[in-house]
């Protein structure tokens, strides 16, 4: 089981690979990409962390470690996603993209580890 992080900007420069599952974790479409121009499989909006949360971290990396612990309660109302996510991610490389300038310190990097550690790796 692969689950990858890739920033959409990298992503867009690339071919999909057909064994690749391809999901965008942001509540907003990424500036400057047409919707024609990314091959995904799915937009999960409502998996992306809610306005109010990802207005007030700004991507701030003081505001990481509350930040997490947030995004995380966000996402315990979302189990049926989660696990829909897993049970790709055991089929196929599961790819998820976001489009946050920090590499670093993002929602998509919470995911992956969430279901990374479900999975005990």
């Amino acid at each position: 089981m692969s689950i990858k992080v890739i920033r959409v900007y990298e992503y867009i420069k690339r071919e999909k690979n057909p064994d690749e599952y391809v999901v965008l974790v942001d509540r907003l479409w990424p500036r400057g990409v047409a919707k024609i121009s990314l091959d995904i499989d799915e937009w999960l909006k409502d998996i992306a962390p809610s306005n109010d949360l990802r207005k007030w971290f700004n991507h701030e990396d003081h505001k990481w470690e509350e930040f997490v612990q947030r995004y995380k309660d966000e996402l315990k109302l979302n189990q049926k996603e989660i696990q829909r996510l897993r049970e790709i991610a055991g089929h196929k490389e599961l790819v998820i993209l976001y489009s946050a300038k920090n590499t670093e310190f993002n929602q998509a990097k919470v995911l992956q580890k969430m279901l990374n550690d479900k999975f005990g790796i």
